[in-house]
């Protein structure tokens, strides 16, 4: 048995002993999203320091807690807060929660992000259903031996965003009557926001938004058969002509006054989900 393979081992280990549910949808929020929590209501709640092996968020924004309960008639499992490359963390530990998570029983992967657009139709707090991504990181989490039975060598892409969830989500949506745009997402490592020559490569290349995250968790949601729904909340507009500076505190805020959107959409979701079997 690998390393890596036996710390996920010993975190769910220390999870089932203390959880009364089995999870069937995760979601992870990103900056400034750690209250949207699909109306969770919450049955246990732990630190990731607490968790064996689970590497901690570091950044302003994520709680870095991991709540279980029930949302929309579901039980659910929620990250309040999520780990990025760019804190030092290597793809396998960005990844850890989500094999943690398939271990516990979770089939559905809801991931949310704060993510700069580039469409000048979008306007700060909208909410982009994601379509597809680019990675861009130069890393990916299945690199390394393959562990057979958590999925195959080369897993297809083709559809790694779920066309069944989106559908679910655009109707959810209208019966919130929140506004969505749909678009590709482009993921980089950061911590450096992007320059004006970045922004235009990006849209040359067909992103319609950019972030710092998501993109590893996707892949490795693919990899282990879950479904993948992704939502992006944009935070500013990237116009490389009329560049703007842009603060983590300005778009946290941005988020904040979003997330109250995104839980009703979620909590709404879920109970489509749930409807749906």
């Amino acid at each position: 048995m690998s390393q890596y393979r036996q710390m996920v081992n010993n975190a769910v280990d220390f999870l089932e002993k203390r959880i009364g549910i089995r999870p069937r949808v995760g979601i992870l929020t990103g900056t400034g999203l750690g209250e949207s929590a699909g109306g969770l209501t919450v049955r246990e709640a732990f630190d990731y320091s607490d968790i064996p092996h689970f590497p901690v968020s570091t950044v302003e924004g994520h709680r870095g807690r991991l709540l279980f309960g029930d949302s929309g008639g579901m039980p659910v499992t929620v990250m309040q807060g999520r780990i990025h490359l760019y804190e030092g963390y290597t793809p396998l530990q960005v990844t850890f929660p989500i094999r943690v998570m398939r271990r516990l029983g979770v089939t559905t992967l809801i991931l949310s992000n704060a993510a700069g657009g580039f469409d000048p139709a979008f306007v700060p707090g909208d909410i982009m259903i994601i379509t597809d991504h680019i990675n861009l990181t130069g890393a990916n989490a299945l690199m390394g031996p393959n562990e057979a039975d958590w999925g195959i060598r080369f897993p297809d892409m083709n559809h790694v965003y779920d066309p069944a969830l989106r559908a679910l989500a655009r109707e959810a949506a209208g019966q919130c009557r929140i506004p969505l745009r749909e678009g590709v997402y482009a993921g980089l490592t950061g911590p450096s926001l992007e320059t004006p020559a970045e922004v235009r490569y990006l849209k040359i290349i067909g992103a319609d938004a950019v972030g710092f995250s998501t993109v590893q968790e996707a892949i490795v949601a693919v990899h282990a058969g879950m479904r993948v729904l992704g939502l992006s909340i944009i935070t500013n507009v990237n116009d490389p002509d009329r560049p703007v500076p842009a603060t983590v505190e300005e778009i946290i805020a941005v988020a904040n006054r979003a997330a109250p959107a995104l839980e009703r959409l979620i909590q709404t979701l879920l109970e489509r989900v749930a409807a749906h079997g």
